[in-house]
């Protein structure tokens, strides 16, 4: 049997799946369901559980006990008796392998109904096995290349009834298999590779990605190729509404790119990777709208258009030209101009109220901290963040404008991003604190929320006696393994609370880059090495208990793996070589 390579990890936590795939194997079927057996589960359509796999006793045909280990490029189900793996061949084609076990692979649905569950057939054109999802729209296909089927059931049963077949030794006592994900029909499975040559190649595949995106990683930076392995893993082919290569955020039940979670995945990609990082950037721009707003979310079957997020793509797109190996073309250059414009414009017409020099939220959705405890008084409010962002934004507008050369656009754009900063400081700044504001009630409140100091993403930009409160404010938020995102001494802090208290990764590298922007190194240096020991301790969660560091929601998280990425980078880079990076 081929020996496993690349980091071990949890297929609890994480999937296992291989770049370009729609599909990984996991146990983990829904937010809060996790199965006993490894299942194949598609992301055509949302996440769909579609076949269980299960090894069995090859001398009694019972269920066998196994230890999963899994790494970058095989999965193994292993125990005294025997062992199964898995490789993936191609981004819709997995080969398995047993000696010593049986597999059984079944549908995971216990019926059919006209319009839900797998259908279930032997094909004999193909000679194969054959299950069709209603849930996914797709096929899948079994082909025993070696060995035989001890058992076959539900073929062509309709209703209730079990699904699926048994594949048992040979005479040379192993066997071997594919199962492929398919649109209507193909040609017979055929392939001169080897289950070696597979898994051979998978390895290398996955080690050339992560000598492309961390060449420059060491011993101080244990985590790299885990987090590596989770952009790598997340990453799917272009379908659907998915217009170009996407990172999803994750191989689990977050498996939509948001338009902000993508900024930070195209940061982290774009050195090794430019192609693919400007992928990432664009991919919610390919959906703007009539308005110029982004969508909230694309997945492989829908785009949701109910909330925005927010205007961080100016900030994104500054570090990402500096990040890029070579610059962008005129041609990419005047596309981003002019959807950036678009999407300016929207927060700048549909987002201020007649007569109002600030933007503002409809809902904590659109600001990406859904529940944070800024927005409990009103949730249509005029926010300080939200104007940061948008001062950012301008401020690379009237860039992009002059490497364009239209003078007068930029003269536009650094006009407007003054006076925005003006009105925030003038409306939100107390002395001590920026407030919200309501826009029908026109109350204003402060909260503990750290949302209220996001506005340190201006750097360089802002006064510096802001600059100071602020940075004092943020290191209140700062917990042994990284920043609280409500004051750990709220009332109001939940420790699995989403915004009212775990540790997120965007809002640390927005902070982090803005404090080192702002002459604060020392608390940015503080910030950066707290959550890269988190990472390297407790993986790459959507988020994170702030005081105990636990890993919570979706474990295999791929913009807080990216932020890990950029941080360690940076990190890494200002011990060899000076140069220009973000975060760290």
């Amino acid at each position: 049997m081929t020996a496993p390579s690349g980091p071990p990890f949890s297929v609890h936590d994480i999937p296992f799946s291989t770049q370009g795939s729609w599909f990984g194997i996991s146990p983990v079927l829904a937010e809060k369901e996790r199965a006993e057996d490894l299942h194949l589960v598609s992301h055509q359509n949302g996440m769909h559980a579609v076949l269980r796999l299960i090894p069995l006793d090859a001398t009694t045909g019972d269920r066998a006990e196994t230890k999963v280990q899994a790494t970058a490029s095989l999965l193994s189900w292993v125990n005294a008796g025997g062992r199964i793996d898995l490789a993936y061949e191609s981004p819709d084609t997995v080969r398995l392998r047993g000696k010593g076990l049986e597999l059984r692979i079944s549908a995971a649905a216990k019926a059919l109904t006209p319009f839900s569950g797998t259908y279930f057939y032997r094909d004999p054109a193909a000679g194969a096995h054959v299950f069709t999802s209603y849930e996914t729209g797709r096929r899948y296909r079994i082909t025993v290349l070696s060995g035989t089927v001890a058992d076959e059931s539900g073929a062509q049963v309709l209703g209730a009834g079990e699904r699926g077949l048994t594949i048992t030794a040979g005479t040379d006592g192993s066997w071997e298999a594919s199962v492929e994900e398919l649109d209507s029909a193909r040609r017979p499975y055929a392939s001169s590779s080897t289950f070696d040559d597979v898994a051979a190649a998978a390895r290398r595949s996955f080690a050339e990605f992560v000598d492309r995106v961390a060449p420059w990683r060491s011993s101080g930076t244990p985590a790299v190729e885990l987090a590596a392995y989770v952009v790598w893993s997340a990453t799917v082919q272009p379908t659907g509404l998915v217009t170009r290569p996407a990172v999803l955020m994750s191989k689990h039940w977050m498996d939509k790119v948001w338009s902000w979670d993508h900024c930070f995945n195209a940061l982290a990609l774009a050195p090794g990777c430019p192609g693919l990082a400007w992928d990432q950037y664009s991919l919610p721009f390919d959906h703007q709208d009539g308005s110029g707003a982004l969508p909230d979310s694309v997945t492989h079957s829908e785009v949701l258009y109910n909330f925005v997020k927010p205007p961080i793509h100016g900030w994104a797109l500054g570090h990402l030209r500096r990040r890029l190996p070579e610059p962008l073309d005129q041609a990419k250059l005047a596309e981003a101009y002019r959807r950036l414009t678009r999407w300016t414009d929207f927060w700048l017409t549909a987002r201020r109220t007649p007569g109002a020099a600030l933007p503002h939220y409809q809902h904590g959705n659109d600001s990406g901290w859904d529940n944070a405890t800024t927005f409990d008084p009103e949730r249509v409010v005029v926010t300080a963040d939200l104007a940061a962002f948008l001062i950012l934004q301008l401020r690379e507008l009237a860039d992009l404008a002059i490497e364009l050369n239209r003078p007068d656009d930029a003269r536009r754009w650094t006009r407007t991003a003054d006076t925005t900063q003006a009105a925030m400081l003038d409306e939100l700044w107390t002395g001590d604190r920026f407030v919200t504001r309501g826009v029908h009630g026109g109350g204003s409140w402060a909260s503990s929320s750290l949302l209220d100091l996001m506005p340190i993403a201006l750097g360089e930009h802002l006064p510096e006696s802001v600059s100071t409160v602020l940075a004092h404010r943020i290191d209140a938020h700062l917990t042994p393994h990284g920043l609280a995102t409500e004051l750990p001494a709220s009332p109001h802090y939940l420790a699995d609370g989403y915004w009212r208290g775990p540790i997120w990764a965007p809002a640390t590298v927005l902070i982090e880059d803005g404090l080192r922007r702002g002459g604060h190194e020392p608390l940015a240096n503080e910030i950066s090495a707290r959550f890269r020991a988190l990472c390297e301790t407790y993986g790459f969660a959507e988020n994170f208990d702030a005081l105990t560091g636990t890993g919570l929601r979706d474990r295999a998280y791929t913009w807080t793996a990216s932020s890990y990425l950029l941080l360690a980078e940076a990190h890494e880079l200002r011990h060899t070589a000076p140069a220009a990076h973000t975060g760290g």
